[in-house]
């Protein structure tokens, strides 16, 4: 099944975050290989060149680490992780807070909502 893309923002970059959630969600371990860039690509039903691209930029960013012949792999290294899954927590702090921000609650308020729904 296709991957569902806005089109508001580059193909390769939403291929980046989907990748990057599925590393943070258990689906690709660390020092784990993901699927080929063709796979992938069947799998967004995306161009392998897009694909391409975002999987290079994975690996500039350090996420992924490319091994001859064998594939590309997750990185091991635990402090690129937990930057991906504070950057990607901090995008949607901010997102959140942007939106309700037009309901003018004050801070004691939007804590107790927090609490009220984690409780229920």
């Amino acid at each position: 099944m296709a991957w569902n893309f806005d089109n508001n923002l580059p193909v390769y970059i939403q291929i980046m975050k989907k990748i990057e959630e599925d590393i943070l969600a258990g689906k690709y371990g660390k020092d784990e290989q993901i699927p080929s860039v063709r796979q992938l690509a069947m799998e967004a039903a995306v161009n392998p060149n897009t694909m391409q691209k975002a999987l290079s930029e994975l690996e500039k960013n350090g996420i992924l680490e490319s091994r001859r012949t064998s594939g590309r792999f997750v990185t091991s290294d635990d402090k690129i992780l937990e930057g991906i899954r504070e950057n990607n927590l901090s995008e949607i702090i901010v997102d959140f807070l942007g939106k309700i921000k037009a309901y003018n609650l004050s801070k004691e308020e939007l804590i107790k909502l927090i609490e009220e729904e984690l409780e229920g």
